[in-house]
């Protein structure tokens, strides 16, 4: 649990946050709002407010820790249960959160703390997921798609299209699977892979969708040399084998012949190569979010109870590119404050360096405190 006079201090800022800066949500009157507290982030829910005056005013009355809303909009958000609530339609949403991508930096800190190869990490996947899935594959158009700093150690996508308003769980799952590969079968792009002594013959760079995608990866993939196969989980053996004939392989895919390169169990071979690569494309993507029309996901512009950074709105993709979360998302000021800091992995935090630290007391900028504190790793001092 929260340290009860870091509950109180943090509080306290909460309330001065939402008293100073306005809070606005689009569509407000249809949808669902729920709140939480710093040991749950939703608490309670079915509350509806009529403008943004009416839950700034809540919300500067309650301090809450955090405040999500729905992606679905309703004739009565505040109505239970759900079916009196008169759902009529929903936002495209995605929820994409660093710690899905097991990274090798996550096995040093953990997967409560985020540090600058997750931040850049969950970035990349969030433009992967709008520039090689949403935009070209389903012709959402950039000014369709809103995106947003999570406050904490991810981003959000919405998407507000007619193209999607109106369905159901079931066709959103089929979004989900087919972004993140699932229920892929090789027979699709690989007609031969199973018949012995024949031309392996598959997917070219030029196909559209996952065809073209899965060809694009491996060429990427030999690009990219022995680490990032290695990273991958590809044998060095097989690895320094494919490079090897690096120019041929790319030849031949290129014009789909996969077969340049003599491999026994071809189809386990290649199989488990593309396999991976859709894994590594699909982790960073919570299907359950995106199929679940009635979640309630973080409001744009409101505070995160476990770090205090604001849940930034992001303009544009040029904008999420040069985005720091650890600088554009601070909300709070830089006068010192005491801590005593446990174990502290090193941050940085507008542009400086705190930590490591172990078990001692430092004097450091409210808004570092304030992280530090609300990841449970200080207190008070």
């Amino acid at each position: 649990m929260l340290d009860e006079n870091v509950a109180k201090f943090a509080s306290s800022l909460f309330k001065r946050y939402y008293l100073k800066n306005r809070i606005s949500v689009d569509s407000i009157a249809s949808r669902e709002f729920g709140f939480g507290d710093f040991e749950s982030k939703i608490s309670y829910r079915h509350k509806g407010f009529g403008s943004d005056a009416e839950l700034q005013q809540y919300m500067a009355a309650q301090a809450p820790a955090f405040v999500s809303y729905s992606a679905s909009f309703y004739r009565m958000p505040a109505g239970r249960p759900m079916e009196n609530k008169g759902w009529f339609g929903a936002e495209l949403v995605f929820d994409l959160d660093a710690t899905d991508l097991h990274l090798e930096c996550q096995n040093v800190h953990g997967s409560s703390w985020v540090c600058e190869n997750c931040f850049s990490s969950i970035k990349d996947e969030t433009i992967k997921l709008v520039e090689d899935f949403l935009m070209p594959d389903f012709g959402f158009s950039e000014k369709e798609i809103k995106i947003n700093f999570s406050g904490n150690r991810g981003y959000h996508i919405r998407i507000k299209s007619d193209d999607i308003f109106e369905l159901g769980s079931d066709e959103r799952k089929q979004i989900s699977d087919y972004i993140s590969g699932g229920g892929i079968k090789m027979e699709n792009f690989f007609p031969t892979i199973n018949q012995r002594n024949t031309k392996l013959e598959g997917p070219k760079p030029t196909d559209y969708g996952w065809g073209g995608r899965i060809a694009r990866g491996m060429i990427e993939l030999l690009d990219g040399g022995e680490e990032r196969m290695a990273a991958l989980g590809i044998k060095r053996a097989d690895a320094r084998m494919l490079l090897k004939n690096k120019s041929e392989i790319i030849a031949g895919i290129s014009s789909g012949n996969w077969d340049k390169v003599k491999i026994s169990k071809k189809a386990e071979f290649w199989g488990g190569i593309v396999e991976k690569m859709t894994v590594k494309q699909s982790d960073s993507i919570d299907r359950n979010v995106t199929k679940d029309v009635y979640h309630l996901l973080r409001a744009p512009s409101t505070l995160h109870g476990d770090t205090g950074l604001v849940a930034k709105k992001i303009g544009s993709l040029h904008s999420l590119d040069a985005f720091d979360p650890m600088k554009d998302g601070v909300a709070f000021g830089a006068r010192d404050v005491k801590v005593h800091a446990g174990k502290v992995n090193a941050f940085y935090m507008k542009d400086r360096q705190f930590g490591p630290y172990d078990s001692l007391d430092v004097e450091v900028p409210l808004y570092a405190a304030m992280y530090m504190m609300l990841k449970r790793v200080a207190t008070l001092a």
